[in-house]
């Protein structure tokens, strides 16, 4: 398999002098296409930096990011910007949708905003794929938790991103819930090839990806395939050498 994103040699360093802080340090690794992969380490280990450079949201102090063939590293915000909005799905904790806009108009935003007419048996697909058949006329408001998430993963998909990043994605939900959701983005990659990188502190949540990569002091120190819940617990809990 080809990479959906690469990283090479990238380090990042918030601040200069003595008070400069590296959050990512020389990290280098890819992405496969089709894959699900899990970020986790301990508080203050990289994870979020990592997130924002694989992205395009922030940019590395130094080294390299490809989105595909696509270099990132040098290019202005609004190229950036344009890239992410076509080629980058999000997927957060906190499911940033628009109260005041129907399920449809949710989904469809990113389309809006860069000025594309949404494809309906694209769009039809994506509702029915994430479970909101019957809902799209309903706003945040009117919907659980779990189903704004699914909206929330709706919206990522609809643009056909190559990569759909989330960011602690079931972290304000419960058990149950988190399940469903952890269960339809493992079905986005498997049925359709559809790349996942996700930022967790969850061993469970981490037991529904291909691999899981552990960062510490900003470095990638470990790297499980077809990980279990209770392998991953085992391995976070030694992690603790590192920090």
């Amino acid at each position: 398999m080809d990479d959906a994103v690469r990283l090479q040699a990238v380090s990042k360093v918030y601040g200069r002098g003595q008070g400069a802080v590296a959050a990512l340090r020389e990290v280098t690794v890819g992405i496969p296409r089709g894959s699900f992969t899990a970020v986790m380490g301990p508080s203050g280990s990289g994870k979020s930096t990592f997130l924002h450079c694989a992205a395009g949201l922030d940019s590395p102090s130094s080294g390299s990011v490809r989105l595909g063939d696509t270099e990132l590293t040098g290019m202005d915000e609004t190229r950036l910007t344009e890239l992410r909005r076509k080629r980058v799905g999000f997927v957060f904790q906190a499911f940033n949708l628009v109260s005041s806009l129907t399920v449809t108009q949710n989904i469809t935003l990113p389309l809006r905003l860069g000025g594309v007419r949404a494809d309906r048996a694209w769009l039809d697909e994506v509702v029915h794929r994430v479970g909101l058949a019957g809902r799209t006329g309903h706003r945040p408001a009117e919907l659980s938790g779990g189903q704004q998430q699914r909206v929330a993963i709706a919206r990522a998909l609809i643009t056909r991103p190559e990569v759909v990043f989330g960011d602690e994605p079931t972290g304000a939900l419960d058990t149950m819930t988190a399940r469903d959701v952890l269960t339809l983005l493992r079905e986005v990659v498997d049925t359709m090839g559809q790349t996942v990188v996700m930022v967790t502190h969850d061993p469970v949540a981490a037991s529904y990806a291909d691999t899981v990569l552990y960062l510490a002091d900003g470095r990638i120190v470990d790297e499980m395939r077809a990980p279990t819940a209770d392998a991953v617990a085992e391995r976070m809990t030694r992690l603790g050498a590192y920090v």
